[in-house]
């Protein structure tokens, strides 16, 4: 999101920023929305035909298609090379009614939402905001599917214990 010019750089130079803290927060937004693609096919799949729950799982779905591809681009653009999806992924229980589709789709967004949450860590002040757009987004797909809110969100309920 820095309007850094790309410059030549040694081979040394391409695998730092592979490693960097930078690249390691955009493959883990990358691998979460990848996942989460994969778990909108799920959730839709288990949704009734043509229900306002399928219309919005398939635009959730759209969302985390089009953030899968600007994490793409945003790493590429550094100089690394995006971490292909995973053929499947394991859920996290069995999805096999309405009800549980709609709480695989609130799972999918907090673990999107934590995985932004490397993004706004860091230094750089545009990935920074990239990434708490994000984390609202998620945050309002999740509250859409689970009819409330979270305390903040992506975090784990354990670190907000005092």
């Amino acid at each position: 999101m820095t309007g850094a010019s790309p410059s030549k750089s040694s081979g040394s130079e391409h695998a730092s920023a592979a490693s960097s803290p930078v690249i390691a927060a955009l493959q883990s937004a990358l691998a979460a929305e990848q996942a989460a693609s994969y778990g909108y096919g799920v959730v839709g799949a288990r949704l009734p035909q043509g229900s306002a729950d399928q219309a919005l799982a398939t635009a959730d779905w759209v969302s985390h298609m089009r953030a899968r591809d600007q994490l793409s681009a945003l790493i590429t653009a550094r100089g690394a090379t995006p971490v292909p999806a995973a053929v499947a992924y394991q859920l996290p229980g069995p999805v096999n009614t309405p009800a549980a589709a709609r709480t695989l789709a609130a799972t999918l967004e907090d673990r999107v939402a934590g995985a932004y949450l490397g993004l706004v860590a860091l230094p750089d002040s545009g990935l920074r905001s990239f990434g708490a757009q994000q984390v609202r987004a998620a945050a309002l797909r999740a509250e859409a599917w689970r009819g409330s809110t979270q305390a903040f969100p992506g975090l784990p309920s354990s670190s907000l214990q005092s």
